[in-house]
């Protein structure tokens, strides 16, 4: 795999968990403001965003395990960060949706 096709991915990684992340934080607003129906709809929103990182995070995992050389670049760990963080921000979103729910 070349450079360019790494980078490639690792944009469209960190494009879709960007895009992930923002969501998150909308569904935080929503969940602030009493909307818990926009809050889980954000919170949906924001998983289709991060199945689309995954996947190309995914689709690089299948080329690896077929034989193809992938030269780790810090753009690509970047963009692991990036997602890795963004789901963890989801997960801790889900449960204080719970929260405030159940607080109201």
């Amino acid at each position: 795999m070349n450079t360019e096709e790494l980078q490639v991915a690792a944009f469209e990684i960190i494009l879709n968990s960007g895009n992930a992340r923002s969501m998150v934080h909308e569904a935080f607003e929503a969940m602030r403001q009493g909307d818990y129906d926009l809050a889980k709809q954000k919170l949906a929103d924001a998983n289709d965003e991060m199945l689309k990182a995954h996947q190309a995070q995914t689709d690089l995992l299948q080329k690896y395990a077929g034989g193809v050389e992938i030269k780790i670049e810090i753009i690509m760990v970047h963009a692991q960060d990036h997602l890795m963080t963004t789901m963890t921000l989801r997960e801790v979103a889900l449960e204080m949706l719970e929260l405030y729910k159940k607080l109201n």
